[in-house]
């Protein structure tokens, strides 16, 4: 079943029309873009240790092991994006037939986070241990619990850039009926504003100095408790001239494992949606 799911999703004709489509500079000659997603697909599922050992196995591969290479280095963002967009679409027909039970009814909730890929062992020997030294990237991913699947992402090559300075990608396609669950890395104007007019609604965890200035804040009231603490909110209001979103505070029982005995967030909910269910909602945010 997943060999089937997996050829439907990466299908190798639709994968190289995905790369024609999307492609800037490199162009298929003798090695066909379908071939280096399957290569990397066995390292992925880790039916293969490296993509060395994937293409030495490879009976039929039309060149040679530094073209393939040359190849993989030169791998466009935009592709990638085009694959995780379409691949989620291939797939989400299939995911829609199994029951499942939504996050919050009449909302398609969209999770946001940050990925920095992984040190490699391949590296200059000496800059193995340094903190500074280069990384392979960073993605900006999108992941929606309720078809668990990962629809979109942003692929950043610098990986010390901020996570929040790829976002606008995301910004540009945002749009009604949607909410965005991200962490307080997203907390910024442009990010949460940016969301309000494209009229999707969030709820970000609160940056304690990156967040937007506020012009006022309501009393504290006393909402509810759920599993983890006591829960209340305030009304604020944004020096930006925005009024009436929300801001929500998680007294925990049990510290998180940074610490923190606090927990607030910021939404733009109506207040339909209770400050306990944003609460919940937000610890759902990203789970593996």
């Amino acid at each position: 079943m997943a060999r089937l799911a997996l050829q439907r999703a990466i299908a190798p004709q639709w994968v190289d029309e995905v790369f024609a489509e999307h492609r800037q500079r490199q162009y298929p000659r003798e090695l066909l873009f379908s071939t280096v997603v399957e290569l990397m697909t066995l390292v992925s599922l880790g039916l293969s240790p490296s993509l060395h050992a994937a293409a030495t196995q490879t009976k039929h591969l039309p060149v040679s092991l530094a073209a393939l290479y040359e190849k993989v280095n030169r791998t466009e963002p935009a592709i990638l994006r085009a694959l995780v967009q379409g691949s989620a679409q291939r797939l989400e027909p299939v995911l829609a037939a199994w029951p499942c039970q939504a996050s919050l009814p009449g909302w398609r909730v969209r999770v946001l986070d940050g990925n920095h890929l992984p040190a490699s062992e391949k590296r200059l020997a000496a800059l193995r241990e340094q903190r500074g030294a280069a990384l392979p990237g960073q993605a900006l991913v999108v992941y929606e619990p309720d078809l668990g699947l990962v629809t979109d992402l942003i692929a950043v090559e610098d990986a010390h850039a901020q996570e929040r300075s790829a976002v606008a990608p995301l910004l540009e396609c945002a749009g009604p009926g949607e909410l965005w669950l991200a962490d307080r890395n997203f907390c910024t104007s442009t990010i949460l504003l940016g969301w309000h007019q494209a009229q999707a609604s969030f709820i970000v965890r609160e940056h304690g100095r990156s967040s937007p200035p506020l012009a006022s804040s309501g009393p504290w009231v006393d909402a509810a408790r759920i599993e983890t603490g006591q829960v209340r909110e305030q009304r604020i209001d944004l020096k930006s001239g925005l009024q009436g979103w929300r801001r929500i505070e998680l007294q925990l029982d049990q510290p998180t494992e940074a610490g923190d005995t606090v927990i607030r967030l910021w939404s733009n909910l109506p207040a339909a949606v209770g400050a306990h269910e944003i609460a919940r909602l937000y610890r759902k945010r990203w789970r593996i």
